[in-house]
């Protein structure tokens, strides 16, 4: 049987000569969801309606900034003859960690200014950090990119996925079809995200839901990182995605332990 491939076109629409790409309608799409979805709990634990606003303001373009220097300090070597390309973001070439980075010194000198716990912030943010991720990865599937090593179209077929998604799977430069690792990380976010919307009525510690995102999601990134073709590397074969994904599990583990055992009296994710 043949099968026609069918491509998704990147570009969603077009004004003038500006090209409008589905990756950046996905990303914005994601970024005010989650700001929704914060500013609705902040709202409701007594947060200023205006906080989440206002810390963005500053977050999101430093997280933008930031995950640009964190992947072209990884790969270098492609710009040290030519460092005036390092600015030039539209051509691609961003890291989610760097980008977390980023977001999380911003938030966390926002808070200490504007004399609010950051990981209360924190906790609140957590569930809308997963949900913009899960968004913005299907940017990377219409671009065709963040995806894993070669496999059959069966394999694909067997893992009961759409046709309209295994054709996108089909990377015609490598004559074959690739892991979606985009959904695998996409799915693996789904369900930390529903975990931790759970946990809201569950009454956590304070900043255990923040600490369970960074584990999560380093859990799951860990994993699937070892499946991508696309990785930056730090030394020889060294992934500096599963690098960062053990020590914001190590981190995550200790600072729930020690925090258990030192902070009195104990805060919950619902007070005041």
């Amino acid at each position: 049987m043949e099968f026609i491939i069918m491509k998704i076109n990147p570009v969603a629409f077009a004004i003038g000569p500006i090209e409008v790409r589905w990756y950046g309608i996905l990303i914005a799409l994601g970024i005010v969801l989650a700001y929704f979805l914060a500013q609705r709990e902040a709202v409701r634990l007594g947060i200023h309606q205006d906080f989440i606003a206002d810390m963005l303001i500053w977050a999101v373009p430093i997280a933008i900034i930031s995950a640009r220097i964190y992947y072209v300090g990884m790969e270098w070597n492609v710009y040290k003859d030519n460092p005036l390309r390092a600015i030039e973001i539209w051509n691609g070439g961003i890291a989610i960690h760097g980008a977390l980075i980023g977001a999380f010194i911003t938030a966390y000198i926002f808070t200490k200014r504007r004399n609010v716990s950051f990981l209360r912030i924190a906790d609140i943010a957590a569930p809308s950090i997963l949900l913009g991720q899960i968004i913005g990865r299907w940017g990377n599937f219409i671009n065709q990119e963040a995806h894993g090593g070669e496999v059959s179209r069966s394999f694909l077929e067997n893992l009961y996925l759409p046709n309209w998604l295994i054709e996108q799977m089909y990377i015609e430069k490598l004559g074959s079809y690739v892991h979606p690792t985009f959904l695998y990380e996409s799915l693996w976010n789904v369900v930390g995200f529903i975990i931790l919307i759970i946990a809201r009525k569950f009454n956590w510690r304070r900043g255990e839901m923040f600490f369970f995102y960074i584990i999560w999601y380093s859990i799951g990134r860990f994993y699937i990182e070892s499946l991508r073709t696309d990785s930056l590397y730090l030394i020889g074969d060294l992934r500096s995605a599963q690098v960062v994904s053990i020590i914001g599990v190590v981190v995550g583990l200790a600072l729930i332990i020690y925090r258990r055992m030192t902070v009195k009296p104990v805060e919950r994710y619902l007070d005041k």
